[in-house]
């Protein structure tokens, strides 16, 4: 039996941020490891005119909690959720509600965060650091509170190359940021904002760094930990393979280059992609959940949870790789023929930009028009460049973090917890995770039935065959031009037109003289 699935029975665990990808994964780790847990608290907002039970039923009906149902049938009585705007000051939790979870939450898994690179200073500081306050601050009252757990990123001292199992300090104080949000209008935090962050590339690392800073001052007596994973992607194996809810990190890429929009990014081949798979994440947090009530460490502990250092693969390779599986698992009518190159190179970015990725937009928005409808590629393309651009500080970089916390948990963990909890990124294949990557996306995030294949590679094949005829036809236009304009290009082709007719008369010399 495993110690952690024993331990989280019977306990009341307060999960932020459980309607987002990592926190539907934890969810369902723990309802189906632990189903006799007492209940799992879960912060909820009221979205797109749903309630709360609504939102509920939502994700536990997707595919993700199937294997739940079956080991825990009554999993809509395990949730509770709980109204409440990480956006407020008092997260807007009612009084009742306040006062349950202040007397019954034993384990606080705190997910909630907004991972937009792009986001205004303020909004970040309020989900990323003044929520984590206010949370720490009730953390505080909870008379029953075995341990807390805090999430944060690998990358929020991506500013250093090298990065410890350490809270590093930040140059202003996070009260001070706090208190100037308060006063200071979205107009001149806008301006502030470059000096403030200094060399972190967004606000999204500038506040996570804020926010450990925040968990270091304002822990109490609390026992915390704080998980740091890098960039997560779909399931590796739990529940089931390929697992995926959002386009953030490589996945919009993925989708991009598949669709055929996508021809060049910007970054380095040989830098390693620090992806983790988000069931590696889930498993880790778990463990140290239990450790930190266990054995209550003295000090709070930081928990990296990366594959650079463990199993390192590059930009270059995955890129390889996905447009491999794109061979055999195609995307229903992509705009393109899918083929996309990682590089540095400023003259090759910018020559794909205006002929493969503007140039293309251009055209078809006309043909849109001429059409009668609507142009969109415009739009979309340049959405897409802009992303790209959000993301050449990690695509061009490498990291070391140090993994001696994350070792010592693995090495106190029982031989069933190892099985039933792995977060060993030793054992992770590449070429797998990133087929069932690229199979995984086209099943949940684009919705495309499996049955549709064979149609999807004919329409490849009639693709491939399209883009080589453009390329020699091209080539035979640009060569014509070259002849009738120039004597060194008529010269050129002449020899290689008398070359070739020379070794075809040899060959067929050849072939008679045998004969």
């Amino acid at each position: 039996m495993s110690g952690i699935s024993t331990f989280y029975g019977g306990k009341s665990i307060l999960i932020t941020g459980a309607t987002g990808f990592m926190g539907k994964v934890l969810m369902e780790k723990l309802l189906r490891t632990s189903p006799n847990l007492k209940v799992l608290y879960i912060l909820v907002r009221p979205k797109a005119g749903q309630t709360l039970q609504q939102r509920v039923f939502q994700i536990l009906n997707s595919k993700l909690f199937e294997k739940v149902k079956e080991v825990c049938p009554n999993v809509h009585e395990k949730i509770r959720a709980i109204y409440a705007d990480l956006s407020q000051n008092d997260l807007a939790i009612n009084k009742e509600d306040m006062q349950e979870l202040l007397s019954c939450t034993n384990i606080v898994f705190h997910c909630a965060a907004t991972v937009r690179f792009d986001d205004h200073l303020r909004h970040a500081m309020q989900l990323n650091v003044i929520a984590t306050q206010q949370l720490l601050l009730m953390a505080n009252q909870m008379t029953k509170l075995e341990a807390f757990i805090h999430i944060s990123t690998a990358f929020s001292n991506c500013n250093l190359k090298h990065i410890d199992e350490v809270i590093y300090p930040c140059p202003v104080e996070p009260k001070k940021i706090i208190d100037s949000m308060e006063w200071l209008d979205d107009s001149i935090i806008e301006e502030i904002t470059p000096k403030l962050i200094g060399d972190q590339p967004n606000t999204y690392t500038y506040t996570k760094a804020l926010a450990e800073m925040v968990v270091q001052q304002e822990n109490g007596n609390l026992n915390m930990a704080i998980v740091r994973p890098s960039i997560v992607g779909p399931t590796w194996q739990e529940p089931f393979p390929g697992w995926i809810d959002n386009i953030n990190g490589p996945t919009g890429f993925i989708i991009a280059a598949g669709k055929g929009f996508l021809r060049s990014i910007r970054g380095t081949p040989m830098a390693v992609a620090d992806v983790v798979p988000v069931d590696t994440v889930i498993n880790l947090i778990l463990a140290v959940g239990w450790y930190t009530a266990v054995h209550r460490p003295k000090s709070t502990l930081i928990y990296h949870c990366t594959s650079g250092n463990m199993n390192p693969c590059n930009w270059g390779k995955i890129g390889l790789q996905v447009l491999a599986t794109f061979e055999k698992i195609p995307f229903e009518r992509p705009f393109r023929r899918p083929n996309v190159e990682i590089t540095n190179n400023s003259f090759t970015i910018k020559y794909c930009n205006a002929v493969s990725h503007w140039g293309p937009a251009i055209i078809y928005d006309f043909y849109l028009g001429l059409t009668g409808r609507k142009p969109r590629m415009t739009k979309l393309m340049n959405r897409l460049l802009r992303t790209n651009s959000r993301m050449e500080y990690f695509l061009n970089r490498s990291w070391e973090w140090s993994t001696y916390n994350t070792e010592m948990l693995m090495f106190a963990l029982s031989p069933e917890d190892q099985k039933v909890f792995s977060f060993d990124m030793r054992q992770l294949n590449w070429i797998d995770y990133i087929e069932n990557y690229v199979l995984g996306i086209k099943m949940y995030l684009l919705k495309e039935d499996m049955a549709g294949i064979p149609e999807a590679r004919q329409h490849f094949k009639r693709l491939r065959n399209i883009h080589y005829l453009f390329n020699t036809a091209l080539f035979l236009i640009v060569w014509r031009l070259l002849i009738a304009r120039s004597q060194m290009a008529r010269n050129v082709w002449f020899f290689i037109v008398s070359f070739c007719y020379k070794f075809l008369s040899y060959f067929r010399a050849s072939s008679t003289l045998k004969a």
